[in-house]
């Protein structure tokens, strides 16, 4: 409590009592309890991963997820097949995926569907045409990369040298 902690130590304990393994201490006890739920990010990185390199135990959790709520279940099969479309470059597919996202009146979706519609026709050249800036993006990853490294240090002819020197 001291350094800014400011729940219960029982709290800490139930946490603790979870993560025991079986034949430890209260081990009965942590069995009874449910265990540890699910964050946000968990749950959105078992909804963007493929299904088929999911080891069993994600399966599982993933579809005691799907069987939650209605909504989650609809929220599941619209992300995959929106991360189908990125896979297959199949972007004319999108218009009736934006018309399925906007009929399923999910509040967080309806916000992603708002973005693509703002920039269509990028969206859709992303989706369907084999070139992409990759090489662009890693030169500027590099010169900042170098730029950082180099703050403070010196001054622009040695930066420029060693931008040079890197490509």
């Amino acid at each position: 409590m001291t350094r800014g902690y400011t729940h219960s130590y029982h709290s800490v304990h139930e946490q603790l009592v979870r993560l025991l393994p079986e034949g430890k201490k209260n081990a009965a006890q942590g069995a009874g309890l449910s265990p540890t739920p699910l964050s946000s990010r968990q749950a959105t990185f078992l909804f963007l991963r493929r299904p088929e390199e999911l080891e069993a135990d994600e399966q599982e959790t993933l579809s005691t997820l799907r069987h939650l709520h209605p909504e989650i279940d609809l929220a599941y099969d619209l992300v995959e097949q929106f991360a189908r479309m990125l896979r297959t470059r199949t972007g004319e597919q999108l218009d009736d995926w934006l018309e399925q996202v906007r009929a399923s009146r999910i509040r967080e979706l309806q916000g992603f569907v708002t973005g693509i519609e703002r920039d269509k026709a990028a969206v859709v050249a992303g989706l369907t045409l084999p070139q992409n800036n990759g090489v662009a993006e890693g030169h500027v990853n590099k010169l900042k990369l170098i730029k950082r490294m180099m703050y403070g240090r010196a001054r622009f002819a040695l930066l420029r040298q060693r931008v040079l020197h890197a490509l």
